[in-house]
């Protein structure tokens, strides 16, 4: 089913936030901070992956995640669905299904026999393609797969996230100067607003986390390991 009326973006942020610290998929750590897949050093951890054992929660962010695109990008602007491996994939499916459009998904690299593919399903040229990822850091990961989606002569202009970490200023101009608007549901702002609000960390770790926040490469560089 196709949703159709919710509430507005700042109160899909305040609840998507919610929803998140509820399920603990969010970790704060200022004394001993979590290492990035970058190497760098963050007092703050986030696992989307936890979603999907969570079946009220998932399906109200999916209808969350299906309007804010409608809204955002329009009712008829896309032909299919594709979800980024691995994490990806079953957001892409659920959306998918929502707009009732196919789904495809791509790989992070060819798989290496058969035929060698990236992308798994049916994509044609001149679809236009929705690339769905549980999350976007920098934006940086999601130039290959929109480039895999590219090659086969479909177009991918949009992408969308339930979580959008909101703290580098250059993610944005990465996917704008790749023709690729970003769609999310919520920032690390909207998690420590209500984390803040709902009193759950301390409020010493949620400063640390707001200094963070403000100047992350100037807190990582402070905190990187000798």
């Amino acid at each position: 089913m196709i949703p159709s009326s919710h509430p507005s973006k700042e109160e899909i942020a305040r609840l998507t936030a919610r929803m998140l610290l509820e399920i603990k998929a969010v970790h704060f750590n200022a004394e001993t901070p979590f290492t990035l897949a970058s190497g760098l050093p963050s007092p703050t951890y986030i696992d989307c992956r936890k979603l999907i054992s969570y079946p009220r929660i998932r399906s109200t962010l999916m209808d969350f995640l299906t309007a804010t695109v409608m809204r955002e990008a329009g009712f008829e602007a896309f032909d299919n669905i594709a979800g980024g491996e691995t994490a990806g994939i079953p957001f892409a499916a659920m959306v998918a299904e929502r707009m009732a459009l196919p789904m495809t998904y791509v790989r992070k690299k060819p798989k290496g026999y058969g035929r060698n593919a990236r992308i798994e399903g049916a994509m044609t040229e001149g679809e236009r393609v929705l690339l769905v990822e549980d999350l976007t850091t920098d934006g940086g990961s999601k130039l290959s797969f929109v480039d895999a989606i590219r090659e086969t002569g479909a177009s991918c202009g949009h992408t969308a996230v339930i979580f959008y970490y909101g703290i580098f200023p250059e993610t944005e101009k990465t996917l704008g100067d790749h023709g690729v608007k970003l769609h999310h549901l919520c920032t690390w702002w909207d998690v420590l607003a209500e984390a803040r609000a709902s009193g759950a960390f301390d409020e010493a770790t949620l400063k640390e986390v707001e200094a963070f926040l403000t100047n992350p490469r100037a807190w990582q560089e402070a905190h990187k390991k000798s």
